[in-house]
């Protein structure tokens, strides 16, 4: 088939989009398929054998200046006055006005593809290429209503209104995927999201798991764990991802031995993980990476004796997935779709509650006193893995999908 892969944003080393649509591009290509990937700012890294379209937009949100005021000379079409304008009453525009550029690239382009697979923008444009004749269907993550709800908990009063103006893009999503004919989310706990929140018929979802490259996140005998070392992935420092009880973790495992913590991302300046690491004077014993290629953060994981998943909710989580391929002995939260993923408490990963920091400190405490334990956690998760999240398994089961949906 010929496929037409729409990713609004595609960060390539930061925030799963752009792992996910890199990743299932190739496995689709080696089962014979061909893909090309439309994506808007910032872009993916492919491999060899796979197209990428570039959808420019405005990029309002881009590093070192988000919100920024763009020159007029930038403007080219109404949608980037929309864009514009939607920005300036604090809205989120880009799944939105990325499916309208999309929609346009794709009404000159009809014959060129059989089915086009969108990547969590479920903007309005979808619609619109299915009355083109294109048949259309959609990865589902997870609904980001659920984000909306973490978010507003923890926000101070004055900044809920312009919060809920932000998160508005999501009646827009749950909308269109009640119109899709189908829909590939990635764990079942996901799927009851999706019924719950967004209404969608269940007949019409499908359960296809996230996998990863298991030849470079792999374990190592040449990379030397050093003692006392605690990996994370900090892609968004916001409430959802639980680094404040990470941070309050790590602050209680000093007290009884050395550690240290290696988060993967970027701090938002003046963010709750700033404002915790000054609070509990953990500056020096926490570094921050990011912009790593797979090789890289396959070095990082595997440097680590624990890593750890604190989150308050997960789709799925591909950080949990890649240390357990490492063999990198893990502690994870039951939030979300977790516990499916990694696996019953001990086997790959030892389990703690959601936002409790004294568990999350005396589960890393353990492994790290456990040489034994560490092993046979490591062992578990990289079987597991190899069991249950390839990528070439997620193509299969998304071609099947393809078929289903052109049959239809």
């Amino acid at each position: 088939m010929r496929v037409a892969l729409l990713s609004y944003r595609s960060k390539p080393y930061c925030g799963g989009q752009g792992v996910y649509v890199r990743h299932l591009s190739r496995a689709l290509v080696d089962l014979g398929h061909s893909v090309e990937v439309l994506s808007g700012p910032p872009y993916p890294i492919l491999d060899d054998g796979i197209a990428l379209t570039q959808i420019p937009s405005l990029d309002l949100y881009r590093e070192p200046d988000p919100f920024r005021l763009p020159h007029f000379r930038e403007f080219r079409s109404s949608i980037d006055v929309l864009e514009f304008a939607a920005m300036c009453t604090a809205a989120f525009p880009e799944p939105l006005t990325f499916s309208l550029r999309a929609r346009r690239h794709l009404a000159t382009r009809v014959n060129d593809f059989d089915i086009v697979h969108d990547n969590q923008s479920l903007g309005y444009g979808l619609l619109g290429m299915e009355r083109l004749g294109l048949p259309v269907v959609a990865t589902l993550h997870h609904p980001i209503t659920v984000d909306r709800r973490f978010e507003l908990a923890v926000a101070p009063l004055r900044k809920q209104i312009t919060m809920r103006r932000w998160y508005a893009f999501t009646r827009m999503q749950g909308r269109v995927a009640r119109r899709l004919p189908a829909i590939a989310t990635v764990s079942q706990s996901a799927y009851d999201d999706i019924v719950t929140d967004f209404g969608v018929e269940p007949s019409r979802l499908r359960v296809i798991p996230n996998g990863v490259d298991a030849d470079v996140f792999a374990p190592s005998l040449e990379t030397t764990r050093v003692p006392g070392r605690i990996v994370a992935t900090a892609s968004a420092d916001v409430a959802l991802k639980g680094l404040v009880p990470l941070l309050e973790a790590l602050a209680k495992v000093r007290t009884e031995r050395d550690a240290e913590l290696v988060l993967v991302g970027k701090p938002k300046s003046g963010g709750f993980a700033e404002q915790t690491l000054d609070r509990l004077g953990l500056r020096d014993a926490v570094q921050w990476v990011s912009d790593l290629s797979d090789d890289e953060l396959a070095d990082v994981l595997r440097s680590a004796e624990v890593a750890v998943v604190p989150s308050l909710y997960e789709g799925f989580s591909l950080p949990a997935i890649e240390a357990m391929a490492c063999g990198t002995a893990l502690v994870a939260t039951t939030a979300g779709a977790l516990p499916e993923v990694i696996g019953p408490d001990g086997e790959a990963a030892l389990h703690v509650a959601p936002g409790d920091a004294d568990a999350l400190a005396l589960a890393i405490g353990r492994i790290l006193g456990d040489a034994v334990l560490r092993a046979r956690l490591g062992v578990g998760g990289r079987a597991r893995v190899l069991a249950k999240y390839t990528w070439h398994a997620a193509a299969r089961a998304t071609a099947e999908m393809y078929d289903e949906v052109r049959a239809c």
